[in-house]
């Protein structure tokens, strides 16, 4: 009998915004397309912040009733899993400079201003040919606009 071949998919590389990786952790309406795309940029680059921004989300779903201690404490676990294996953008003042850069382009609030300019950081500069995920709308926009290949979850 002959053997079959495992088809291995390609898995490419590209800049998470926090509101990707927060379907990821735990079930939303966009947990679905979050876990489809991630199946193809599977490789995944965020901002120094993303932790701290993901744990504030997982916490504000849980005193809202969202999600229970239970679903809370498997949210975290993935968490902590995709931490173990993402790339972080690091702060510098070059990163802070091209964040103000962006606030004055766009209409962006800081901490958005921040991961995108973490994401430009992160391609040298150069954001053709490179995706960029994030479920905000404006966020994404901007991120056309810089030359990002976007991916919108909402």
């Amino acid at each position: 009998m002959p053997e079959k071949k495992k088809q291995l998919q390609s898995v490419l590389t590209a800049f998470w915004d926090t509101s990707a990786i927060v379907p990821l952790c735990c079930f939303q309406k966009t947990s679905s397309k979050a876990r489809q795309i991630a199946r193809t940029y599977g490789k995944q680059v965020v901002w120094w912040t993303t932790p701290i921004e993901a744990i504030s989300a997982l916490n504000r779903l849980m005193r809202e009733g969202h999600i229970s201690s239970q679903e809370s404490a498997q949210s975290y676990a993935r968490l902590e899993y995709l931490r173990d294996r993402w790339s972080e953008i690091q702060p510098t003042d070059l990163l802070r400079e091209q964040a103000e850069r962006l606030l004055r382009m766009h209409k962006l609030r800081a901490a958005d201003a921040l991961q995108l300019a973490a994401a430009l950081t992160w391609c040298s500069n150069s954001p053709r040919k490179h995706a960029f995920i994030a479920a905000d709308i404006i966020l994404l926009e901007a991120a056309q606009i810089e030359g990002f290949s976007v991916l919108e979850l909402s």
